[in-house]
């Protein structure tokens, strides 16, 4: 399995310039992470841990930004996936972040007895935190030397579900697409993700992606499906577009993709972070 990752990383960041190996071996050393506060909502400051390699001499480095899962409601940027990943990617020449957002579920539910359009709103604010990490790094490009034309975005479970819906469904989540504008991405990477509507995928926004989806993910639809696949007269009933439906998708608009599907895999596959670049 191992080398098909590798694979999956090497098509991902294939947009490169400099010479493959600095993206695929283990150059550098890393330094402790740098903690920054990219926002400030409701009170509680909204952080990140920055990954660097050290005593590298290039002039920008591209840079990718993580948003760990746990249903909204748990999970934090330091797990051991986490950081893991972020060090793994920093030896190889990458920028890695690793963000904290608002877990505006905690202590509370985010299944089938939570309404669908409070499950809307929870993707939505999920979605301007992950949107508000990405303005703060590029507004530190210099700082962190970042090549801004190559920025990858990757999520986990309910992480990745806010990154796909920041990247793929912003006009239909964002009533002011003008803060968004000047954010381009180069690619995007989920585990065990889903949109709102793939419909809103369009030439524009069809940023080349590389999914992991378990076919029978009990959770998150791996093609379209109810979210945790909840019966039609529960208030959390709610259509979204998995890793399967996206694709075809891409495929529709002849966008790079790969979709790395488990048969039979239930929603475990969102926590095979660490295994990815290695």
């Amino acid at each position: 399995m191992h080398k098909y990752l590798l694979y999956c990383s090497i098509f991902l960041f294939s947009f490169a310039t400099q010479a493959q190996e600095r993206f695929v071996n283990n150059l550098f050393k890393v330094g402790p992470a740098t903690t920054e506060t990219y926002a400030t909502k409701d009170g509680e400051a909204l952080q990140l841990d920055v990954y660097q390699p050290l005593k590298d001499e290039a002039a920008s480095r591209p840079l990718i930004i993580f948003m760990h899962g746990g249903g909204f409601a748990g999970g934090t940027r330091t797990n051991e996936g986490e950081v893991n990943f972020a060090k793994a990617a920093a030896q190889k020449g990458y920028v890695a972040v690793s963000i904290s957002y608002r877990l505006t579920r905690k202590g509370e539910s985010f299944s089938c007895d939570y309404e669908a359009e409070g499950k809307i709103k929870t993707f939505r604010l999920a979605a301007e935190d992950f949107m508000d990490a990405v303005h703060f790094m590029l507004k530190n490009k210099e700082k962190y030397k970042i090549d801004t034309s190559n920025v990858i975005v990757g999520g986990s479970s309910a992480g990745a579900e806010a990154v796909l819906i920041a990247v793929y469904n912003e006009r239909l989540m964002f009533p002011d697409l003008k803060k968004y504008d000047n954010v381009h991405f180069a690619g995007v990477f989920s585990l065990a993700g889903a949109i709102v509507d793939a419909r809103y995928i369009t030439e524009e926004n069809a940023v080349p992606g590389v999914f992991f989806h378990g076919t029978e993910d009990n959770l998150v639809p791996y093609a379209t499906g109810p979210h945790h696949w909840c019966d039609r007269d529960q208030p959390g009933y709610l259509f979204l577009d998995g890793s399967r439906t996206i694709t075809q998708r891409l495929k529709e608009l002849d966008t790079s993709y790969l979709l790395f599907s488990f048969e039979g895999g239930k929603h475990e596959h969102s926590g095979m972070l660490s295994k990815i670049f290695y």
